[in-house]
């Protein structure tokens, strides 16, 4: 090169830089055409940290401060001590500034469901989502692993690698959990900080912290779920026959409430039997005996009677047949 070459070089006596906006983690500083002057000024704000890489190799790392810039400051250039001998530049090096601020409100989520192995229902397969925020601590971690000679390298640039690393850390934490999935819901803080734990480590390999992790919701494939919802319907009715003498309770009293209801139709003394049975658990096997009080059926026809279930002749003759039964 020669010297007047070299000395139509725009050098830069001041280093920074201005954050534009949120989601940027790291930024190069553009350096075509321009060249570090021998001196210069780097400043590094409060929520950032500034890399030096040389050929492809980490110089320095700066913190927050301001920073006078020579050869004695950047102990792998001290070679360029003598660049004023036509050396091309003073500082043959890519500076890189970084991000340190929390970056919150991140999104996750299970593509695909996770199967686990669960102690109640057996293998299920299940999905999840929630959020997580991190912060980046290792420059020099982040660089070599992540972000490169990029000139920009932002949050959704990262995102993808760092949900792969959270679904594979999520699916051997679900999957070796002794938490039954029904009890998952009341112990969702105790399961968010164990996720959080299983995914911490991933981060830091890549020079994040994981400041936060919350398990949001958790669900099962529809066709799943609808069995559950009828299970668990099994388990609230209980007892069938108490089941049945709720509803028959309920027949009668949509009957009594509708003129043109049940004795209308036609249903008579039979439908009004069945369901006084119903009532009183007065229905039994065939060639069984009536498990029923006779005189707690009476009362009860008698109230189909007052309702207009039966009529009066109906109710005389079922009345003086289990009359029949106490003698």
């Amino acid at each position: 090169m020669s010297l007047m070459s070299f000395i139509g070089k725009q050098f830069i006596d001041v280093l920074q830089w201005n954050e534009e906006g949120p989601g940027v983690l790291a930024w190069r500083y553009p350096m075509d055409g321009f060249e570090i002057q021998n001196g210069a000024t780097l400043t590094v704000r409060e929520t950032q940290r500034a890399l030096f890489v040389n050929e492809g190799k980490v110089a320095d790392l700066f913190g927050p401060g301001n920073y006078r810039l020579a050869t004695n400051t950047l102990p792998v250039l001290t070679y360029l001590q003598n660049w004023d001998k036509l050396f091309e530049s003073p500082f043959k090096s890519d500076v890189f500034f970084f991000s340190v601020r929390d970056q919150i409100d991140q999104r996750w989520g299970t593509p695909q469901p996770i199967t686990v192995r669960d102690k109640e229902f057996g293998a299920l397969r299940i999905r999840a989502n929630g959020v997580y925020s991190y912060r980046l601590v290792d420059p020099v971690a982040f660089w070599s692993k992540l972000s490169g000679t990029v000139p920009v390298y932002t949050v959704s640039d990262a995102a993808g690698q760092l949900r792969a690393a959270i679904l594979t850390a999520i699916a051997s934490a679900l999957g070796g959990s002794s938490i039954a999935f029904l009890d998952m819901a009341a112990q969702q803080d105790a399961l968010s900080a164990a996720l959080k734990a299983a995914v911490a480590p991933v981060f830091l390999g890549y020079g994040l912290e994981l400041t936060s992790f919350y398990l949001q919701s958790l669900s099962l494939p529809e066709e799943v779920q609808e069995r559950l919802d009828r299970a668990s319907s099994m388990r609230i009715v209980g007892d069938m026959k108490q089941y049945t003498q709720f509803e028959a309770a309920e027949s009668l009293r949509e009957a009594a409430a509708n003129p043109g209801g049940v004795a209308a139709a036609g249903a008579g003394l039979g439908a009004g039997l069945m369901m006084a049975q119903a009532m009183t658990g007065a229905a039994a096997p065939a060639g069984a005996a009536p498990a029923a009080d006779p005189l707690a059926t009476i009362e009860r026809l008698s109230e189909l009677l007052k309702k207009g279930v039966l009529t009066q002749a109906e109710f005389d003759a079922k009345k003086t047949e289990l009359l029949s039964q106490i003698r």
